[in-house]
């Protein structure tokens, strides 16, 4: 028994409600289906749904009915046709990004991107002969003059990680159509509440459901989201040949996240504004960048194309790496590690984390000096969070 949509439902809804599919047992939660095969009434029933003439499950490697309902849900929330769940985030982006291109096709890619969201664009595409572009995607022109006749695609994450600069999607997207290309967005930052790229013209979208959609530190995942005309044509092979898929478990995992998602984001970000502002007005700190403030660099665009601001925080404290790291060391509350959209407060430093194998230079061109660090607000007290950063800066000195 599938519940479908039967109303306008918002988004907090549908994020309860959205793909559940019961079994005869009428079961509240959705039930984990912890299995690899799927046994058919016949021999010719078999020949029938390979054919693809019968509908059905086939092997868990292709689809599962515990991750087909986490699938549905994010569609009803992205507001996408159709979508692949898989094993990371990572998974997700590797299969968004390489199953669109074949050699000698060209990729456009903004140059603020996660680590590993570089190496698959900087390192493994040309290993396999597609050409690679990293260009500042806060400019315009920067997309336009780096189009070639072989663009194909245009990749990019907004707010970005960790200097939460705000592509404009909506004019890359014009660009993307107006050559035919397609553009692909890491939409993990914003979560699929406070932006909406498939809305802004963005033809793919992508997650690591592993950070706000689980938000709990329970496990990993990830999603790719678009059209059915895309997923068939592009995606749907590669998954199914190359083996990316999500743990039906995980899938479970994820569809309870899902459930408290509006919940946690709505706090984080009420914390992530409070703190941003107090530590705006913090002698010790050089730079704060949050995408809810009117200091903002790219803030018309967020006005535009977000309807909140963030649940990250990006800031630099005076003093370079040691002051960093004493400020880091000195926190209570905020849990030192490279995840984040946790419903615990945690803090990174990027230029020994999460962005340590990018040179410098490149990091020096990303805005990632020795003393940047990214919050990520979880869902404590805001009095508490700030009495652990105020101490924390006091004995930072």
């Amino acid at each position: 028994m599938t519940i479908e949509k039967k109303r306008n439902w918002k988004p907090a809804t549908q994020l309860v409600h959205s793909g559940t599919m019961r079994s005869g047992f009428g079961e509240t939660s959705e039930a984990i289906y912890l299995t690899q095969g799927y046994v058919y009434d016949s021999a010719e029933a078999a020949e029938a749904r390979f054919k693809g003439e019968e509908p059905g499950f086939i092997y868990s490697r292709y689809a599962n009915p515990t991750v087909d309902m986490f699938e549905k849900r994010m569609c009803a929330l992205e507001g996408a046709e159709d979508a692949r769940a898989m094993a990371s985030g990572m998974a997700a982006v590797a299969a968004a990004v390489l199953c669109s291109l074949k050699a000698g096709d060209h990729i456009v890619a903004a140059r603020a991107l996660f680590g590993s969201c570089r190496w698959v664009v900087e390192t493994l595409a040309p290993r396999y002969g597609i050409e690679a572009t990293l260009v500042d995607g806060t400019k315009a022109e920067s997309w336009e003059k780096a189009v070639r006749p072989n663009t194909k695609l245009f990749f990019l994450e907004s707010p970005t990680n960790p200097t939460l600069e705000v592509v404009d999607i909506a004019a890359v997207a014009a660009l993307a159509n107006s050559i035919g290309a397609k553009v692909v967005v890491d939409n993990v930052f914003a979560t699929p509440l406070q932006q909406k790229p498939l809305e802004l013209g963005a033809h793919v979208v992508v997650y690591s459901a592993t950070k706000h959609i689980d938000g709990q530190g329970r496990c990993l995942g990830g999603i790719v989201l678009s059209s059915k005309e895309w997923i068939d044509e592009n995606l749907h092979d590669y998954f199914r040949h190359t083996g990316p898929s999500l743990s039906p478990f995980n899938a479970w995992t994820l569809l309870k996240g899902l459930e408290t998602l509006s919940l946690r984001v709505r706090q984080q970000t009420e914390n992530a504004a409070r703190v941003a502002d107090f530590l705006a007005g913090r002698p010790e700190i050089a730079r704060v960048i949050y995408p809810g403030r009117a200091d903002h660099p790219q803030a018309d665009i967020v006005a535009r194309q977000m309807s909140g601001g963030s649940t990250l925080i990006c800031l630099d404290v005076k003093g370079g790496k040691k002051a960093a790291f004493a400020f880091q060391n000195a926190l209570d509350i905020f849990l030192i590690t490279n995840n984040l959209g946790d419903s615990k407060s945690l803090i990174t430093h990027p230029a020994t984390t999460t962005h340590k194998n990018l040179t410098p230079e490149a990091r020096a061109e990303l805005g990632i000096g020795d003393g940047t660090l990214r919050l990520s607000m979880g869902v404590e007290d805001i009095d508490d969070l700030l009495e652990d950063i105020e101490q924390a800066l006091r004995k930072a000195g």
